[in-house]
């Protein structure tokens, strides 16, 4: 197991490397750069090209681009982020104050995603060819289809302007004091974000469930007089929830970076928001620094659940058939 994990840890540095590299080098390619973006159009027409090449200088622009990435890189491993091209702000400032926005997001959504899910697709699995079946059926399937940001637009329709039961976006306010205060704030986005989790979770345990009812442990635990909830729950559900688990593992790090729709719909100010600003002001150091910690967690996550999968199923181990 050891020998695994280590074989494992051998593909992740030169995976986060090269998807380093590659990022790095879509940015180059990419039109414009950090000056001709903080240059209002107003400005642009007095500006002289010397100042222009004056200004790139200054931020080392005007350098080749491999010298630019080895600088980056080198200056992550020491643990320096830099600084905002766009903001001149340290880099670790902003990712303290928007990754726990995020999480905070994402774990709830999280949370209130895979309860509903696992118990949905537990019932639609037990209720097969059922009213019930068909309509939880039909309801994952629209969940799945209808981008999130129509669910998020609904909802503030609905719950914020008409009802006036919960604020329409943003995560503080001046006077918020408790954590009961921002409560509303966090209800219409993580909502949203778990429906359409839920969606997929649902599908994901009711196929699992079915699969395992179908198999001959349970034949036998029904013939032995076990009562029908036993049977289901602490037999089948029991069984049926490792590959959901597996699903979970990897919603996490897609939940960090697809958040991003979710949260520029309720102007939340996470890391998503955060990347689609410094994208389009081509802040390279944040953009970097934002696409290395979505790599590293994807990445981190893929290798517990190969980790986990392997202790479960020894046969998954590399070198092993």
């Amino acid at each position: 197991m050891t020998t695994y994990i280590i074989q494992r840890l051998f593909i992740f540095f030169p995976m986060l490397l090269v998807i380093s590299f590659l990022v790095y080098s879509g940015l180059e390619l990419s039109p414009g750069d950090a000056v001709s973006h903080m240059i209002s159009p107003e400005l642009a027409s007095t500006i002289t090209a010397e100042q222009l090449d004056a200004m790139r200088e200054a931020y080392g622009l005007n350098q080749s681009f491999l010298t630019r990435y080895w600088i980056w890189l080198t200056s992550m491993v020491q643990g320096d982020m830099g600084y905002s091209m766009a903001g001149g702000v340290a880099i670790s400032e902003i990712m303290v104050k928007t990754v726990p926005a995020t999480l905070e997001l994402s774990m709830v959504a999280l949370f209130f995603s895979t309860i509903l899910g696992c118990s949905l697709g537990v019932i639609s699995a037990l209720k097969r060819g059922s009213g019930t079946d068909n309509s939880l059926t039909v309801a994952g399937m629209a969940g799945v289809s209808i981008p999130e940001f129509f669910f998020g637009l609904v909802a503030i329709l609905l719950f914020a302007i008409e009802l006036k039961w919960l604020p329409v976006g943003g995560r503080l306010l001046p006077h918020y004091e408790t954590l009961w205060d921002r409560i509303p704030n966090i209800v219409l986005p993580s909502l949203v974000l778990a429906l359409m989790m839920t969606a997929g979770a649902m599908r994901y345990a009711r196929s699992s469930m079915l699969d395992v009812l179908a198999r001959e442990f349970i034949t036998t635990a029904r013939s032995k007089g076990m009562p029908e909830w036993r049977v289901n729950i602490l037999h089948g559900f029991r069984v049926a929830l490792t590959p959901v688990v597996v699903l979970i593992g990897f919603r996490l790090p897609l939940l960090i970076g697809g958040s991003t729709i979710i949260e520029q719909v309720y102007q939340w100010p996470g890391i998503g928001s955060m990347f689609i600003r410094s994208v389009r002001a081509s802040d390279y150091p944040l953009v970097m620094t934002i696409s290395l910690m979505y790599v590293f967690v994807v990445l981190t996550a893929s290798l517990i659940i190969d980790v986990l999968t392997a202790l479960i199923d020894p046969r998954v181990r590399l070198g092993k058939e």
